[in-house]
């Protein structure tokens, strides 16, 4: 979380006269589903707690993976440019999307 917060602070008074609207915006949109995601974190600590056991931990790594790959792709596609990052980031989405299997999982059991 205190690396989205400081991430979004970056973004909104260090880049907004640096990067176009477009790219600012996608900047944004790493920091919005790294927010979401750090906070799903708290989430996977709890129902790991409550059953170590469960599926939590692999939810937990999924997640991971999914902001570094889904939200760090898109903020140096952002302040870089490089094109071809865009086309890793919907692999940071899909394990996302498997963190939130995993999480719905191990919360039902």
């Amino acid at each position: 979380m205190f690396l989205a917060v400081a991430l979004g602070a970056f973004g909104a008074h260090g880049l907004r006269q640096r990067l176009s609207p477009d790219m600012l915006a996608i900047f944004e949109t790493g920091v919005r589903y790294h927010v979401y995601h750090a906070l799903a974190l708290l989430v996977v600590a709890w129902v790991a707690d409550k059953n170590p056991e469960s599926l939590a931990n692999a939810a937990g790594w999924a997640f991971t993976l999914g902001i570094a790959v889904f939200s760090g792709s898109l903020y140096i596609l952002s302040i870089s440019g490089i094109r071809w990052l865009g086309a890793v980031t919907p692999i940071g989405g899909v394990a996302l999307l498997v963190g939130w299997v995993l999480l719905f999982l191990a919360a039902a059991r």
